[in-house]
């Protein structure tokens, strides 16, 4: 038999729960729509500007070549060299599992190819993911005495390597690369949603 004030602390208790778990799915969609705005915001705006070098994050490559994204991003990286942003290249990216190539490497010979210089390149072949590149972006840089660097990657990207490279005491500034096509609305969800949680498992790593 349960007692009535028995029954009164039960529902109590239910009511504690509940509004501790509004609060939680509140402050959850908050934060959402906090770091939504800050990636739409980063992924639009072309920072642009001259800096000690240019730092392309990599992407796929297929068999010593870049898969398209990586082309537009070093496509992109290669016309802001050309019109004098920075005098120096910096491509990022390791191996994948199985790859004989690394997309810092690939980075760096198909920008040779383009006619830049090897001494103006600086290729990180050691990196496996975003956070890793910042990191080895930001020794880098304080190796070469850089001090300001314009970052080339997704649009979607840019909010998350800024913020990381941040945190690594290196000034970076954003300038999302072409899109290679139209995205659609699921493909824009995957990669907001991919770089929402990303940012966030970060930020509860860092505290």
């Amino acid at each position: 038999m349960i007692l009535p004030d028995e029954n009164l602390r039960n529902r109590q208790r239910l009511r504690v729960v509940s509004f501790l778990l509004l609060g939680f799915l509140l402050a959850a969609a908050i934060w959402v729509a906090y770091t939504f705005s800050e990636i739409r915001q980063a992924a639009t705006m072309d920072q642009r500007r001259h800096a000690d070098a240019i730092a392309v994050f990599g992407a796929a490559e297929y068999d010593g070549r870049p898969s398209p994204v990586l082309r537009a991003r070093l496509d992109h990286a290669l016309m802001l060299y050309q019109d004098g942003y920075a005098p120096l290249l910096i491509t990022l990216g390791g191996y994948n599992s199985g790859d004989a190539n690394s997309e810092g490497g690939v980075g760096h010979d198909y920008l040779v190819a383009h006619g830049v210089k090897e001494s103006q390149i600086i290729a990180e072949t050691s990196s496996t993911d975003t956070e890793e590149s910042a990191r080895r972006l930001a020794a880098i840089a304080r190796e070469n005495h850089l001090h300001a660097v314009l970052v080339v990657s997704d649009g979607t990207h840019l909010f998350r390597i800024k913020e990381l490279c941040k945190a690594e005491g290196l000034e970076a500034f954003g300038s999302p690369r072409p899109e290679t096509h139209a995205l659609n609305f699921f493909e824009q969800a995957q990669r907001v949603g991919h770089e929402i949680l990303s940012y966030t498992l970060w930020r509860l790593h860092l505290h």
